[in-house]
């Protein structure tokens, strides 16, 4: 078992991953009747989208002997009606290091192929981007 979610009541759900016993909640947004006091469902996974790029992309710095510590990214979510649900990404990478032209174009593909990017619905239009 990967996680266990709990309904705590109120549009609020509880998620703790067995292995660690980290505990994520979630709340319904305010635009869906929650309270939009944590992540909801869907910013966890466009949240997830960028968490797995710059995942990928200290896998593959590590192979390289790069040093890519402080790279982030920021994350917006776009919602379509009719049915609900998740219709575009963007997420801006701003990676830190000392890093060649050829050190960017690598990272850049390892971010592209990440697990979640291939896991999600091609409807689903991701923008990304880098920042140097």
């Amino acid at each position: 078992m990967t996680s266990k979610v709990t309904y705590k009541g109120y549009l609020r759900t509880e998620c703790e991953h067995v292995q660690s016993g980290k505990v994520l909640i979630t709340d319904a947004p305010v635009d869906n009747n929650g309270k939009g006091e944590a992540f909801s469902p869907t910013d966890t996974v466009a949240t997830a989208m960028a968490s797995c790029m710059i995942t990928i992309m200290g896998i593959k710095a590590n192979e390289m002997n790069l040093d890519i510590k402080g790279t982030y990214a920021e994350v917006t979510k776009h919602m379509a009606a009719n049915p609900r649900r998740i219709s575009g990404i963007d997420v801006l990478v701003t990676v830190k290091g000392q890093l060649t032209d050829r050190d960017k174009t690598v990272l850049e593909n390892s971010a592209k192929t990440c697990p979640v990017i291939q896991s999600l619905h091609p409807d689903i239009i991701k923008n990304i981007s880098f920042n140097y």
